[in-house]
């Protein structure tokens, strides 16, 4: 890695004109106490998974999990941090890593495992994103149902599906002026 220049406009240049991978490389977010001393890394660079907690801003003290990281902006979203538009609706919040520590790291990579030499046997099962029933906590469990509409069992009636059903199309100026004539007689 070369050395970066001491000028704050190159400092700033080399910030913005970064590419994934060095963006990958700032992104470096400090572990807490415990993983510091069980890990012996000061900071390690933050994935999709890992647990974090927030220490400035108004969720500040909140531990949540990393949903997105999104190098572009050198940001990532949390589960349950939103906020709320000026329509009622919650959108993510992006947070700095900045303003993060980790409180616990996703080890489901092998790679991330290899470079902080971690053995297998010393992983546990909440590490790896697995739950103690043997499902993966990263993503949702996939039911083998038929890709039909999908019924109830009370009624036999189909599910409201998700999408809503377009609105009727509106009658031309000739069906309105039909119906006009068709009043006047």
């Amino acid at each position: 890695m070369r050395s970066s220049p001491t000028s704050p406009r190159r400092q700033r240049k080399a910030f913005y004109t970064a590419g994934t991978f060095e963006r990958r490389r700032r992104m470096t977010v400090p572990l807490s106490r415990d993983l510091r001393s069980r890990f012996r890394a000061r900071s390690i660079p933050i994935r999709k998974g890992d647990t974090v907690r927030v220490l400035s801003g108004s969720f500040v003290g909140r531990e949540e999990r990393v949903a997105k990281v999104i190098r572009r902006d050198y940001a990532v979203v949390l589960d349950n941090v939103t906020l709320k538009t000026g329509e009622d609706k919650l959108k993510p919040l992006p947070i700095r890593t900045s303003h993060l520590v980790i409180t616990r790291l996703n080890l489901s990579d092998p790679w991330r495992r290899r470079v902080l030499k971690v053995s297998d046997a010393e992983v546990t099962p909440e590490e790896l994103g697995v739950s103690p029933e043997g499902e993966e906590t990263t993503e949702p469990a996939t039911d083998a149902t038929p890709a039909g509409p999908t019924t109830t069992a009370e009624d036999g009636a189909p599910a409201a599906s998700a999408k809503p059903k377009r609105a009727p199309k509106k009658e031309t100026a000739a069906t309105d002026a039909d119906d006009d004539e068709e009043d006047a007689a």
